[in-house]
């Protein structure tokens, strides 16, 4: 666990944030697409919401 969100901390990313995206997403991917889920990958495909 220290791993994933250390991972998700290197690429500045809410390591809860992610976590609950892809714990909500991972069933329903094909395998073909789990690496859209990697922290350096999930960044850029994930809309950023700024605080106004």
């Amino acid at each position: 666990m220290y791993t994933l969100i250390g991972t998700a901390k290197l690429n500045d990313i809410d390591p809860q944030a992610w976590l609950a995206d892809v714990i909500a997403r991972i069933a329903d991917i094909p395998v073909s697409r789990l690496h859209e889920l990697l922290p350096w990958n999930w960044k850029t495909a994930t809309p950023q919401v700024k605080a106004a």
